[in-house]
């Protein structure tokens, strides 16, 4: 039965509305019809019980000797019918026609059903079976006999049918006018619904993660005592939750990029400092304690650590701050095998494999980054796999996009780090060791640098495979400079 029933809320009301309509028109025109069937009735019932069975009377003048002639229907309705019984059979009976009586034969069912007829001058219904249905009256006669007068029914049966076709056509053009206006009608009283839906369908959309984002308008609420109107307020009142809820986050990011940068800024010159006080004691000539050497060699790779730690810092504060990239052209080959040496130099115990086009692969774009974000995605390989893992790096490029995978047969990315591998300060301690200590950063610049430019980041991994690919786009989002092209 559900699935003939409107799915939306305005199909289910209007069809609501016919169904009622149609329900209460069946019911009127049943009243009616009763009610005229029982009142043509009732007349034929007063009419006979005013002849007081006198045409069947007749029948009975006729048979007595001193009858002169036959005495004809006597002004009485065509069609009246009239019967003589004697001892409950009957002898006699008649159809009064134009001018004349013709005489009706009796099948032995009518005559029985004549002869049950209770003799108390109401009116019956009876159908014989050359006649038809008739009303009929039965009465006492004097000759001990039972009179029968009835009247057919059949002009009162036509009446009634002709009433049906006038109701059944009344009836289905109000329907159908009902069904129209109807839905017209739900439609309008439904408008602020449908306001609603497409408020919170353009909320549903938004990207709320990012948190910048233009929340749609607030909904027109008419009449707040209405249901539409209480969900109305209701959409309003959650739309300027989220809206308080987005700036105060947004404040919350901004203070915290802010913060970011001034502090890496401010740490930028006293590690150059302690970095370039340990590189000079290390130069002084003399005898040098070795575990001061060691400390000093320490303090200096420290230094440099911390020195990458706050230049990613730096490189994520820029970009969460939105400024335009340098759109030039980039040798991305190039970059790939510089990439590929300083990866050899730091993890010379893996087996380095490099795939590259025949002929360069070139974008435009924002060269400083993307060695960046190259050299942490070799990086990550050479430093979350033991030695002797095989990395395998492709580059390939196609008409509009070029891609870079980084392929290891390491231990692989824990499942559920997966899916936030790309976030900020995460690592893979658990799957993968850590030779040179990560800071978490590494691949959050790599993603951070791609979708600046246009271009996704994903990863795939298992047991001995792990892959992470970016895509770039051959062209800067913003329409920038072809690859190539001079004026970039």
């Amino acid at each position: 039965m559900r699935r003939f029933l409107p799915r939306t809320l305005r199909g289910r009301l209007t069809a609501g509305l016919v169904v009622l309509v149609a329900l209460a028109c069946l019911a009127l025109g049943l009243t009616t019809l009763f009610a005229l069937d029982g009142l043509l009735v009732g007349r034929l019932d007063q009419r006979l019980s005013a002849s007081g069975g006198g045409f069947a009377a007749g029948l009975a003048e006729e048979k007595r000797p001193d009858a002169g002639h036959p005495p004809g229907p006597r002004g009485r309705a065509e069609g009246t019918f009239g019967a003589r019984l004697l001892p409950g059979t009957a002898t006699r009976a008649v159809v009064a026609e134009d001018r004349t009586d013709a005489p009706v034969p009796l099948t032995p069912a009518d005559r029985r059903a004549l002869a049950a007829l209770p003799v108390d001058g109401h009116g019956h219904t009876l159908r014989l079976s050359g006649l038809g249905p008739y009303r009929v009256t039965a009465v006492r006669g004097d000759d001990r006999d039972v009179l029968v007068t009835g009247l057919p029914l059949r002009p009162v049966e036509e009446t009634v049918h002709r009433l049906e076709g006038v109701e059944a056509t009344a009836f289905a053009v109000t329907l159908a006018a009902t069904g129209t206006v109807g839905a017209l009608w739900v439609r309008l009283s439904l408008r602020p619904l449908r306001a609603v839906t497409a408020t919170a369908a353009d909320l549903a959309g938004l990207p709320l993660a990012g948190g910048g984002v233009a929340l749609p308008g607030p909904v027109p609420v008419t009449d707040p005592r209405t249901e539409a109107g209480r969900i109305g307020t209701a959409v309003n009142g959650l739309l300027g939750q989220v809206g308080d809820a987005l700036e105060r986050r947004r404040a919350g990011e901004e203070r915290l990029r802010r913060f970011t940068a001034d502090a890496g800024h401010e740490l930028r010159t006293p590690l150059a400092a302690v970095r370039g006080h340990a590189e000079l004691a290390l130069r002084r000539d003399g005898p040098v304690p070795a575990e001061v050497r060691h400390a000093l060699i320490r303090i200096r790779s420290e230094s440099v650590r911390m020195g990458r730690l706050v230049d990613d810092l730096l490189l994520l504060a820029r970009i969460d701050t939105g400024p335009a990239l340098d759109h030039g052209p980039v040798d991305l080959t190039r970059l790939v095998l510089d990439a590929m040496d300083d990866a050899r130099a730091a993890g010379p115990g893996h087996r380095w494999l490099l795939d590259l086009p025949e002929e360069a692969v070139t974008m435009t774009g924002d060269e400083h980054r993307l060695h960046r974000a190259i050299g942490h995605l070799l990086a990550n390989a050479g430093t979350h796999t033991p030695a002797g893992t095989e990395v395998s790096v492709r580059l390939s490029a196609g008409p509009a996009e070029v891609r870079l995978s980084v392929t290891d047969n390491g231990p692989g990315v824990p499942a559920p780090l997966l899916p936030e591998v790309f976030a900020r300060f995460v690592r893979g301690d658990a799957g993968r060791s850590r030779a040179g200590g990560g800071t978490g950063l590494g691949l959050a610049v790599v993603h951070a640098v791609v979708t600046a430019h246009g271009g996704t980041a994903g990863a795939t991994s298992g047991p001995g495979r792990t892959e992470f690919a970016v895509t770039l786009p051959v062209s800067p989002p913003d329409g920038g400079p072809e690859a190539g092209d001079p004026a970039g």
